[in-house]
């Protein structure tokens, strides 16, 4: 398949997208957005895939927010139909992927940028790294779910203090607040990431699928996150990731999982 405004390399069961707009610091237009959707829903569905990293070209910037020129002349209802098919389309669906999905923060992350990261699972950040959500200064929010996910990951008195004075914090700062879990040298940025990720392919592809759903189920309106959590847990019990995993460490052996 192939994509107008991303790169993508697989290797050793991990895939690294990379938004390439150099030109535009990687801002998200309609047109990167689709090509995300379709990259992220086959390389989820794709058995082989364990997990996913997410950077953007360059040194300067993940994504240095959505491309302005296109919205800056919307009405009402293209505004609420941008942010509701945004969402919809990217966001939320990276946030729900079985597959767990880790952003690599290369510079600036602003407006758009940022809520793409935090809709990832977890983020690594460059230590140029510069994070904000500056729409008011614009005249609009943020549109891409920023105002529900910074509070959750950081706190409503500094996600307030963040967004209505459209503030940045640097890489430093993310870390302290938890907006980030890792703060690396910009060169061994996917060094760790992969360092990481390989961390994670020794484990059930299966459970891991499993323990994203019941964690977000915590974050969601009209979910119980504990009886998401017990039926998940069940579930696990009829596969064949939990006979290996089970019978390997009763036979004092690495396990050798296939995500069924």
């Amino acid at each position: 398949m192939n994509y107008e405004n991303i790169l993508i390399t697989i290797e050793n069961n991990i895939a690294t997208i990379t938004i390439n707009r150099p030109t535009k610091l990687n801002a998200l237009n309609v047109a990167t957005i689709n090509d995300l959707h379709k990259a992220f829903k086959k390389l989820d569905k794709n058995i082989e895939i364990q997990v996913i990293i997410l950077t953007g070209s360059g040194e300067k910037a993940f994504v240095a927010g959505a491309d302005i020129s296109e919205f800056a002349h919307y009405s009402i209802e293209e505004g609420t139909k941008l942010a509701a098919e945004g969402q919809e389309k990217l966001f939320d669906f990276v946030e729900n992927l079985k597959t767990p999905v880790i952003a690599a923060v290369n510079g600036f992350a602003l407006g758009g940028g940022l809520e793409l990261a935090m809709a990832c699972h977890f983020r690594i950040a460059s230590d140029n790294a510069k994070m904000g959500l500056p729409e008011v200064s614009l005249g609009v929010i943020p549109g891409y779910g920023g105002t529900q996910r910074l509070p959750q990951l950081i706190g409503k008195g500094r996600a307030m203090e963040m967004i209505i004075t459209a503030g940045m914090l640097t890489a430093d700062d993310a870390y302290r607040t938890g907006l980030v879990n890792h703060v690396v040298p910009q060169a061994e940025l996917l060094t760790f990431c992969n360092d990481i990720a390989s961390k994670i392919l020794k484990n059930s592809p299966y459970a891991i699928g499993k323990a994203i759903k019941a964690i977000n189920a915590n974050f969601k309106e009209g979910k119980n996150g504990y009886e998401t959590e017990i039926k998940a847990f069940g579930k696990c019990f009829g596969t064949q990731d939990f006979k290996e995993g089970t019978t390997a460490f009763l036979e004092k052996r690495k396990a050798v999982f296939t995500g069924k």
